[in-house]
């Protein structure tokens, strides 16, 4: 682990249940609050995507973790992938893990979720409660939350875009079973992994504007 003044950069081991998971976790000085990373099917701590808009954040005084959700191993079941009460379960065990560091102690915790790892953000909101400060999901599967949503009590904005059809009518139908505050907001000319030219960009503001208002 390396610090700058008060702030923290590392790759780290998170162990849970069955598993040791690959993490990054970066904090600036003086930080507001954490943002957790939870990835959607096929993706890592790795992904591009989820790396820039990490980035905003952090540039924002938000500290982030982006981690595996799945080890190598069990990433070779597919039925993994999708099962959303395993991942839920497993950000649960790795919100747990981070409270318990000095660096992320007393912070206030985010959550930013993609495609089917939105999901799994707001199952696990809903089962931390007032322990989550708020959700932000970037062409997120909120439906698969399973009947979870409402439940959930932390401020939540469903960020999709606009060329994303099917998600985007999905997302609005999970907006109306949502009971805290939230919002949906439409990137005009995004499909589904913001690949078009400035779109991200746009994702990544709504995201952090969010974040910083709610994670404090």
């Amino acid at each position: 682990m390396t610090s700058a003044g008060n702030g923290t950069a590392a790759e780290v081991v998170i162990p849970v249940t069955g598993a040791a998971l690959g993490a990054h976790l970066a904090i600036p000085p003086q930080a507001a609050g954490l943002v957790v990373f939870v990835h959607g099917s096929g993706s890592s701590r790795h992904s591009p995507r989820n790396q820039y808009v990490a980035r905003y954040l952090r540039d924002a005084g938000l500290g982030t973790l982006l981690f595996d959700l799945l080890n190598e191993a069990e990433e070779g079941d597919r039925g993994n992938v999708f099962d959303i009460g395993l991942l839920a379960g497993r950000l649960s065990e790795v919100l747990s893990w981070v409270r318990g560091q000095q660096a992320a102690r007393g912070l206030p915790v985010g959550l930013f979720g993609a495609s089917t790892g939105a999901a799994a953000a707001l199952w696990a909101a809903a089962d931390a409660g007032d322990g989550v400060a708020a959700v932000v999901s970037r062409g997120g599967r909120p439906d698969l939350a399973d009947g979870r949503l409402a439940a959930v009590r932390a401020p939540t904005l469903l960020i999709v875009g606009g060329l994303d059809h099917t998600v985007l009518e999905l997302n609005r139908q999970a907006a109306a079973q949502l009971t805290c505050e939230h919002a949906v907001e439409v990137v005009p000319g995004a499909t589904h992994l913001f690949p078009e030219p400035g779109t991200l960009q746009q994702a990544a503001t709504l995201a952090r504007d969010w974040l910083v208002r709610h994670v404090r």
